[in-house]
C-alpha cells in the first residue's frame, strides 16, 4: 500500500522532468545528429572545428573565475566558521542577499560601475588616475561571473567546514602541529568535497554564461552561450548547429563533474597526519 501511494506521489515530479528535460535533450540530441530536411548528418558537429577559439576562451574564462572565487571564498568560508552562531547565520545572509536580486540587474549595476563614465572611473579620476577601458573586457566578463557566482563557492565550503570534528584540530595541536600544519593536514583535506562541490558549481554556469559577456563583455569576445544563443535566436539562425554545440557542452560539464566526483570520493575521511 505505501509502495503504491510512494509511486503515485512520484508521477506528478516523473511528469515534470519528462516535460521540462527528458524531452527538450532528446529534442537537442535529433537535432544535433540531422540536417534540415531530416537526414542523418555529422556535418554539424564537423562544423564545430570554426569555433575552437570560443570554446577555448569560455573554457579559460571559466577557469580564471573559478580560481578567483575559490581563492577569494575559502578564507571567508573558513573565517566565518570560526566565528559565533549568530555572526555565521548574520554572515550568511549577507552573503545570499544579493542573490536575492535579479540576475540581470546585478550585472547592469555592475555596467554602470565599469563603464567610462563610471562611479569607478569618476573616483579615480579624482585621485588623478585613469579613466581605465574596464567595461567591454574579459576582465569585466570574469568579474561578473567571480560576482554573480561567488556565494555558490562559499556556501558549500562552509557548510564543510563547519562540519568538522574540532577534535581533530585540537588533537593536531597538542601534537605540536602550528596552525600552518593543522590547515594542511587536517583542515583542507576534511575540507575538499566542500571545495569540489564548490568548483564545480561555479565553473558548470560560467562555462555556460552569455549574459555577463554580452553585457559586460560587449560581445566582442563570443563566449560558448553567445553561440548558442546565437544560433537560435540570432541572425546566424541554425537550430541544428546550437543543438550539435549545447551537447558537446553538456558532455564537457559532465565529464567535468565526473572528474571532480572522482576526485571527491573519500575525502571526508581524509587526514594526513
Amino acid at each position: 500500500m505505501k509502495t503504491r501511494q510512494a509511486r503515485a506521489a512520484a508521477v506528478p515530479y516523473v511528469g515534470w522532468m519528462a516535460l521540462f528535460i527528458v524531452i527538450p535533450l532528446v529534442l537537442i540530441v535529433v537535432y544535433a545528429f540531422t540536417a534540415n530536411d531530416g537526414s542523418f548528418t555529422l556535418q554539424n558537429f564537423a562544423s564545430m572545428g570554426d569555433y575552437a577559439g570560443v570554446f577555448g576562451r569560455s573554457l579559460l574564462l571559466a577557469a580564471i573565475a573559478t580560481m578567483i572565487c575559490l581563492l577569494l571564498g575559502y578564507p571567508v568560508a573558513l573565517a566565518i566558521s570560526k566565528e559565533s552562531p549568530t555572526f555565521q547565520k548574520l554572515a550568511m545572509m549577507l552573503i545570499m542577499l544579493p542573490m536575492w536580486i535579479n540576475f540581470l540587474l546585478r550585472t547592469y549595476a555592475w555596467m554602470s560601475l565599469l563603464e567610462n563614465t563610471g562611479l569607478i572611473n569618476r573616483f579615480l579620476g579624482l585621485i588623478g588616475i585613469g579613466p581605465f577601458q574596464m567595461i567591454n573586457t574579459q576582465g569585466a566578463v570574469v568579474l561578473g561571473m567571480v560576482y554573480n557566482y561567488l556565494p555558490f563557492m562559499i556556501l558549500p565550503i562552509y557548510s564543510v567546514i563547519v562540519k568538522i570534528d574540532r577534535s581533530l584540530i585540537e588533537a593536531a595541536q597538542d601534537l605540536g602541529a602550528d596552525g600552518a600544519t593543522v590547515f594542511r593536514k587536517v583542515t583542507f583535506p576534511l575540507s575538499l568535497p566542500g571545495v569540489l562541490s564548490g568548483v564545480t558549481m561555479v565553473f558548470v554556469p560560467s562555462v555556460s554564461t552569455f549574459i555577463i559577456s554580452t553585457l559586460l563583455g560587449g560581445g566582442k569576445d563570443m563566449l560558448l552561450g553567445d553561440l548558442i544563443e546565437m544560433q537560435f535566436v540570432g541572425t546566424a539562425y541554425n537550430p541544428h548547429l546550437g543543438s550539435a554545440i549545447s551537447l558537446i557542452m553538456m558532455v564537457i560539464v559532465i565529464a567535468c563533474m565526473l572528474v571532480m566526483n572522482r576526485f571527491g570520493e573519500g575525502e571526508e575521511g581524509a587526514v594526513m597526519l
